[in-house]
């Protein structure tokens, strides 16, 4: 058997995601006003931005170290952030990143583009598991069974 994809489904997110990811950044930058949050620049946006934007990148930059170790040695990741949600690295973008640029810019408009990714990685998450499937079997099917998705809510659950 071959080797599995370093990229998953993160082409098909981008190919609709960031040609939107570019008009909301030039609507936002055009018509601020009527994106904006609040009017002019607000501190309390600013930091809660650079708050989310630092996590996002944390969990993103300290799970790749284990991506590619795991693709290295064709073997399935479920420590670290794999051990909270299967898909810690579309997370990190989807609830972090991109939600930390809207704040920073100060755009409610930028909240959309987590929503299109969103909807892009749902529709197309299932061949990814397929592969995963292929080459873990019953190990990734258990996992699967066991780890959520993309909130991590036992996790949450389980400590609260």
């Amino acid at each position: 058997m071959g080797k599995l994809n370093f990229y998953g489904v993160g082409p098909k997110i981008g190919k609709i995601t960031l040609p939107w990811l570019a008009v909301v950044i030039f609507l936002s930058i055009r018509y601020n006003n009527f994106f904006s949050y609040a009017e002019g620049s607000s501190r309390i946006l600013l930091y809660t931005g650079i708050i989310f934007l630092s996590l996002g990148l944390i969990l993103y930059f300290s799970t790749v170290p284990l991506l590619l170790k795991g693709l290295k040695e064709t073997k399935l990741v479920t420590k670290g952030a794999y051990s909270l949600c299967r898909n810690p690295l579309y997370a990190a973008i989807i609830l972090f990143i991109i939600p930390g640029t809207s704040l920073v810019m100060n755009s409610w408009l930028m909240l959309t583009v987590s929503l299109v990714a969103y909807i892009v990685f749902k529709l197309t998450i299932k061949s990814e598991y397929s592969e995963m499937e292929k080459f873990f079997g019953e190990e990734f099917r258990k996992y699967r069974r066991e780890t959520p998705e993309f909130l991590p809510v036992k996790f949450l659950m389980r400590n609260s």
